[in-house]
């Protein structure tokens, strides 16, 4: 019995020990990849155009809706206190 123990605590540590083999591989790979990924298409700066911001910013809600919301609400926080 003592040899069939040893026999599976071997065949354990060979496969952790595999497994971790082909873990640090997949890293450096993916890192390798990653680099040489990068170096043949390199990210190119998105160039924004500026626009001039206005003093107003439009939601398209006009001004009575706004009123009629902000009204609802004050009435529905008002009503929840006791």
């Amino acid at each position: 019995m003592n040899g069939l123990l040893e026999d599976g605590v071997g065949l354990m540590v060979l496969g952790m020990g595999f497994v971790f083999l082909f873990l640090v591989v997949l890293i450096f790979a993916t890192g390798y990849m990653s680099r040489l990924l990068n170096y043949v298409f390199p990210e190119v700066p998105v160039v924004v155009a500026s626009k001039p911001t206005s003093q107003k910013l439009s939601s398209g809600v006009d001004a009575q809706m706004t009123a009629v919301i902000t009204a609802a609400v004050h009435q529905h926080r008002n009503s929840k206190k006791p």
